[in-house]
């Protein structure tokens, strides 16, 4: 009889090999039980500045937040975003062990998170600066990251001496992301100074370092005396200090990078989604509605003016302007894209007394501001 019954639980376990019970997306996830893959294009753990870093700082805010030991999180770097191979094989490792939550930090990384989701609906992944999701266990997260950039482009527009300012662009008009971001810096120069140009250099990469000094080298000898960017590293501010004229950081404050030159960085605190998202995957409360975060949110925002290198006189100055503007912003009275824009081809774009769409400040701004010149 004892062997009958051990024979039986046998076939039974063969029979059925998927009787074990897999977390749902939506449903309260144990603390112990999270386990967490995060993909980074560069090496944050070698950087002390720049995109990955900036994320990384997020996740061990995190990861302080509920006290997560260190085999609760894992990690894949150095996965290059134009790469769809190493990519899938980058999320099918982290997969195979035993991750129940992706972050996938960089735009690339987008069509392989759609495609492995649909195969893995135990497994959220999170995704960043994209625009795609699905209804169960794929989203999308970002900022408006164009509210700093306008209140960066006031602080650039107030120190030009030259009325040129050049900005370092990953991607040109076929990244809403990026194009975006220029037009709002653009109006927040104009704000304060309408005879001042933007002059865009464009590398075709979110991490090109030699592209990146490159175009900063030809921005400045084109006459621009601030340096902004949209691009990984702090290569472009450093080039600005190198030459003597003025910088404007990304991702993190990059005055520690470029002490002589960086004014104001445009800043991420991406630590106050990463938290926000976990706490919703343990409590079984996580939706898939991508995430837009703000200035009044504490996602972006701009570094403090460097005091060490522009006068007291200008810094207060200018820091009544930009508390001005943001109480505009976070009051939501006005929202960078609003009301009538004029383009650098001649269309007009928005309508009176109205703010563009979400969906088409993050996707569908392929158009330049009236005083942005493309090299």
């Amino acid at each position: 009889m004892k062997k009958r019954l051990i024979i039986f639980a046998v076939i039974i376990t063969l029979a059925f090999p998927s009787c074990k019970k897999e977390w749902k997306p939506g449903t309260p996830l144990a603390k112990e039980k999270v386990k967490i893959g995060v993909v980074h294009i560069t090496d944050p753990f070698s950087e002390s500045s720049g995109y990955a870093y900036a994320h990384q700082i997020g996740i061990e805010e995190m990861k302080n937040e509920f006290g997560l030991a260190d085999s609760q999180i894992l990690y894949k770097i150095h996965i290059d975003d134009s790469d769809p191979v190493n990519i899938e094989s980058a999320h099918r490792e982290l997969i195979d062990k035993g991750v129940n939550l992706i972050f996938s930090t960089s735009w690339g990384y987008m069509d392989i998170c759609e495609k492995l989701a649909l195969e893995f609906p135990s497994v959220v992944f999170a995704h960043a600066t994209g625009h795609k999701h699905n209804n169960t266990n794929f989203t999308n997260y970002f900022g408006r990251v164009y509210q700093a950039r306008y209140l960066s482009g006031i602080a650039a527009g107030m120190k030009t001496k030259t009325d040129r300012i050049g900005f370092v662009a990953a991607w040109g008009t076929e990244n809403s992301e990026v194009t975006g971001g220029i037009n709002a810096f653009a109006r927040g120069v104009e704000k304060v100074n309408p005879r001042a140009k933007i002059y865009v250099k464009v590398t075709h990469s979110w991490f090109d370092p030699m592209g990146e000094a490159a175009a900063g080298r030809a921005l400045i000898a084109a006459g621009c005396d601030v340096i902004a960017q949209h691009c990984d590293t702090p290569i472009p501010q450093i080039e600005a200090e190198r030459a003597g004229v003025w910088g404007i950081g990304y991702n993190t404050d990059m005055s520690a990078d470029a002490p002589d030159a960086v004014i104001t960085s445009i800043l991420w605190h991406w630590g106050a989604y990463y938290t926000a998202l976990v706490k919703n995957v343990i409590d079984g409360t996580f939706t898939t509605s991508p995430w837009f975060g703000s200035l009044k949110d504490g996602v972006v925002d701009i570094a403090p003016l460097n005091k060490s290198i522009i006068s007291k006189d200008w810094e207060m100055q200018v820091l009544g302007i930009l508390e001005e503007e943001r109480r505009h912003i976070e009051s939501g009275d006005f929202d960078v894209f609003s009301g009538i824009m004029e383009t650098n081809d001649g269309r007009s774009i928005g309508r009176d007394k109205e703010n563009l769409p979400d969906d088409e400040i993050r996707n569908g701004i392929d158009w330049y501001y009236h005083n942005v010149v493309l090299q």
